[in-house]
């Protein structure tokens, strides 16, 4: 599935799950595993790339690099985090045009201050619901394509409260999004209230992150809630950090990789998996000489 069906995608009935993806390796080894779409998260390239929080340290330009060394590298549709549009309506504008050339299906753009903060950590502030929805509109008038997609996510619960994010939810909707992310629900009540009022008129996604405060639910058990769109955005760099920590810990330990040696792949297994020897034989058909 290129990007271009992700609209026809999320138009069936069938939930569809994204995993957290934050470079060209890992969106690979998720296409490998049979996954229709990809979530390249704002956060893990914080993560990854620099190291440091999802404070807002990451900037636009980064995120479009990324962005399309992930879609020259596999063929699934990519939703991609924007995070506020890095700036005003103009500069939401440039960003919109910048990740659709780069390969984006969905562009997320959110209604928090710049800088922004990961949706789950405390201390965040909000642009005034008509300052977001001027946003909006810019995004939509700027995209090339139908077919690129605009997801609305507002972060008012944590700053305003449920009702308030229930509010601004609905003016974004209004303004034409193809889909809604109302951040961090505090319990399955509100995730309930939030699917009965818009699952019928606009796909939900809904936002998974280990040890937030959006209680963890299976991709089938949140499609019978309503969602449409289930992400596991962060989960992939927590992974993987956790494994970095055992492998530099027992190489410190032991000198060698040998005990970790079934816990890892090796030179061959790693070359099959980026696919070198394939790379290798369209080389050959370019040598001439």
């Amino acid at each position: 599935m290129t990007h271009r069906t992700l609209k026809a995608r999320i138009a069936q009935p069938e939930v569809l799950l994204a995993p957290g993806v934050y470079d060209a390796l890992s969106a690979l080894v998720a296409e490998q595993a049979g996954f229709e779409a990809l979530y390249l998260s704002g956060a893990s390239i914080a993560y990854t790339r620099l190291g440091r929080s999802d404070v807002g340290l990451v900037t636009a330009s980064e995120v479009a690099q990324t962005l399309s060394s992930v879609c020259e590298r596999v063929s699934l549709p990519v939703i991609v985090d924007a995070d506020t549009g890095f700036g005003n309506a103009l500069n939401t504008q440039r960003t919109v045009r910048e990740f659709e050339r780069a390969g984006a299906a969905m562009v997320q753009l959110e209604d928090q201050t710049f800088p922004k903060r990961c949706g789950h950590l405390m201390g965040k502030s909000l642009v005034s619901t008509a300052h977001m929805r001027g946003k909006l509109m810019a995004a939509l008038d700027a995209r090339r394509s139908a077919e690129t997609l605009i997801l609305a996510r507002t972060d008012a619960i944590a700053v305003e409260g449920f009702e308030a994010a229930m509010e601004r939810a609905q003016a974004y909707v209004e303004c034409g999004v193809d889909a809604l992310f109302i951040e961090a629900f505090k319990d399955e009540a509100q995730m309930r209230k939030a699917c009965a009022h818009f699952a019928s008129r606009v796909p939900l996604l809904v936002n998974m992150v280990e040890g937030g405060q959006t209680p963890i639910q299976s991709a089938h058990e949140l499609a019978d809630l309503g969602f449409k769109l289930v992400i596991f955005p962060g989960g992939t760099a927590r992974a993987v950090t956790h494994a970095l920590q055992r492998y530099y810990q027992s190489l410190k330990t032991h000198q060698t990789t040998a005990p970790f040696k079934s816990q890892m792949l090796d030179f061959e297994g790693l070359n099959a998996v980026i696919e070198t020897p394939a790379l290798l034989k369209t080389g050959e058909r370019y040598d001439l000489e």
